[in-house]
């Protein structure tokens, strides 16, 4: 997605004529449903003006322009790319990362800067550091960049058009040298510089056969956080950590450096919502704090994502991954850091029922965690919490670190790297739900999140297993409203998900008692990464901390949409979690939670069959209609 594509012309007559921001705002709207705020508008109108000036005294009469432009499988979007051809007429872009700033500050982060952003002074990235990040990130997944005996040759710079050139300023500094080299960056003063940069790379011009090409090439879903994390843990990174995500990563490193430099007791909770790359950074951590013999523990809830990071990890990891309430036991600052991931599902006390007395410690949960490591980390998404005895919201984190008297640093994650990095879809869902208000009320069928309603469980199913058999990592799950039985006698097992004719079986249940389960079935704790998965159905308690290419959702009768009353209805009698159940007056919330978490799952594509009608009514009515398909059709969206 872009919000402007055309000629250098172009642009030069909508800039010139003051059109370009106005441009962007319509289109904006259209693709989001809300305007941008002022600040952004100003930007725009102030930023390509000056771009503009640039490009026209460089004479790049003859090149394509983008200007913002969506990563792929990210919400994140790059000021200006402009392209053409450079002198031997290899086809080349420029990204070019434009700033407001006029001055800045130093900062601790080892890629930072502090300067006035959003109504305060915040610690943001380097230009020529994220920039750089864009650049990786392009030639990762945008096949244009990567593919083919010619791939586009890919630079990156930014032009900060208010700043002034200071050889001595904190923006030259030498812990930017190396990035400063690879990703230049140009001041107000540098203009002539600049035009030779661009001249350099693109003196060829025919920029919109370029264009074209890049408009017209795939963007392929990244590399698999599970797939890779071998990798990883390893310092081998195949993922890109962009704009906030790499921050909030050199500030939890600079805060465990200073932690041990002063001995000091360091508490660090970094909110995010499903698919703002979390776990993509606890890994990140994991993986480096090891490789610089920080002796780091990575901790979660869900013993299906623990074991299946185990298998992949090999036996040697068991006990640097561990659960949360593995820690009664533990010395005092035995664990250099712990990174808890799905920290929102840390229970107050240990309530495992498997566990002996005396092996349990009384205290809670999270000070157990505190009390382990010289540095915690949490990763937490307050709307996840989905049973009645998870109580590990950021606020319930902070106040028992605060007890215990440490430091407490809080970060929060906006961007969308799920869900084909669209803000819209995880956003539309909270709205939908009633979870949160947002701007995103109706579902736009331009969005690229594959979004659909399937009229019956077989369609759904049938859609889910066309994309496994395709290659994409495709899995089906449902709201817990059926009983959940243990296997068969033979391994099989019994088919518990039972709407109409439709009877399949949910995933292996844990407590088999010895049972050997019937070749080609995985382990409940492997469901999520074994490819038979697919033939089984995932309840809620398998499928949360997992992400999939495409999700298939069976939107039960446990959570219903009353149209006559217009609210959201829980109805545990429909329901078959039995805590859930007995939680009172937290059902609704619980329930919505679930189904927040299910429908978050994907990567690329959600395909839902909803078994009440008035609720699948109820979500079209937040949906744009197709022109071209009758109402009610399989395929009806996108």
């Amino acid at each position: 997605m872009r919000l402007y594509s055309g000629t250098s012309n172009q642009f030069f007559e909508d800039t010139t004529f003051n059109k370009i921001a106005d441009k962007l705002k319509s289109t904006f709207f259209e693709h989001f449903h809300y305007y941008p705020n002022n600040a952004e508008v100003a930007s725009w109108q102030n930023s390509l003006r000056a771009v503009s000036m640039v490009f026209q005294h460089a004479n790049l009469f003859d090149h394509g322009i983008i200007l913002e432009y969506q990563l792929p499988q990210s919400s994140k979007r790059l000021d200006c790319l402009i392209c053409g051809r450079n002198a031997k007429l290899k086809d080349n872009a420029v990204i070019i990362e434009l700033k407001q700033w006029e001055n800045t500050r130093p900062s601790r982060g080892e890629r930072e800067l502090t300067t006035w952003v959003g109504g305060a002074l915040r610690d943001v990235l380097h230009p020529s550091v994220q920039v750089g990040q864009y650049k990786q990130y392009l030639q990762d997944y945008h096949t244009a960049f990567y593919e083919g005996n010619s791939p586009i040759i890919l630079n990156a710079c930014s032009y900060l058009h208010n700043y002034p050139r200071i050889p001595d300023n904190e923006i030259y500094a030498d812990k930017f040298r190396d990035y400063l080299a690879n990703f230049p960056l140009f001041t107000k003063d540098d203009v002539k510089i600049l035009s030779d940069f661009l001249i350099g790379n693109l003196s060829g011009g025919d920029g919109v056969e370029v264009l074209r090409r890049i408009e017209e090439s795939k963007l392929r879903p990244g590399k698999k956080l599970m797939d890779h994390i071998a990798n990883v843990i390893a310092g081998l990174k195949d993922y890109t950590l962009l704009d906030e995500q790499l921050v909030v990563y050199d500030m939890v490193k600079n805060a465990v450096n200073e932690g041990f430099l002063n001995a000091k007791k360091t508490v660090i909770i970094i909110e995010g919502g499903p698919g703002t790359g979390k776990s993509v950074i606890a890994m990140n951590l994991m993986g480096d704090l090891s490789r610089e013999h920080y002796n780091a523990h990575y901790v979660t809830g869900s013993r299906a994502f623990t074991a299946t990071l185990r298998n992949i990890l090999g036996s040697r990891s068991t006990l640097q991954v561990k659960l949360f309430n593995q820690y009664g036991k533990a010395e005092e600052n035995e664990v250099d850091v712990i990174i808890a991931d799905e920290a929102h599902r840390i229970w107050p006390k240990d309530l495992d029922r498997f566990k002996k007395a005396e092996d349990r410690n009384s205290a809670p949960i999270v000070e157990q965690l505190i009390r382990a490591s010289k540095v915690s980390v949490f990763f937490v998404d307050n709307h996840q919490i989905i049973r009645p005895n998870e109580v590990g919201t950021s606020s319930y984190i902070e106040e028992h670190a605060k007890t215990m008297n440490t430091d407490v640093l809080k970060f929060k994650l906006e961007a969308q790297f799920r869900c084909q990095g669209s803000d819209a879809f995880v956003n539309w869902i909270d709205n939908t739900l009633e979870i949160e208000k947002t701007a995103n009320v109706i579902w736009s069928r331009e969005e690229v999140f594959d979004f659909r309603i399937f009229g019956s469980p077989q369609e759904l199913e049938r859609a889910i297993l066309k994309k496994a058999k395709a290659g994409k990592k495709a899995r089906m799950t449902a709201g817990f409203c059926w009983k959940w039985s243990s296997p068969n006698e033979d391994g099989t097992l019994q088919p518990d998900v039972v709407i109409g004719d439709f009877r399949r079986p949910w995933n292996a249940k844990s407590d088999a008692h010895g049972i050997k389960l019937a070749h080609g079935i995985p382990e409940e704790k492997l469901w999520a990464y074994d490819p038979n998965g697919v033939d089984q159905i995932g309840c809620i308690y398998t499928a949360q901390g997992f992400e999939f290419d495409y999700v298939g959702v069976i939107f039960g009768p446990d959570l219903q949409y009353n149209f006559d009353r217009q609210i959201w209805e829980g109805h545990p009698e429909n329901s078959a979690d039995s805590p859930a159940r007995r939680s009172g007056g937290n059902y609704l919330t619980l329930v919505k939670n679930a189904y927040r978490v299910l429908l978050s799952r994907g990567m690329e594509g959600c395909y839902v069959y909803f078994v009440d009608k008035e609720t699948e009514r109820f979500f079209r009515s937040r949906m744009e209609r197709r022109d071209d398909r009758p109402a009610g059709s399989e395929l009806d969206f996108p």
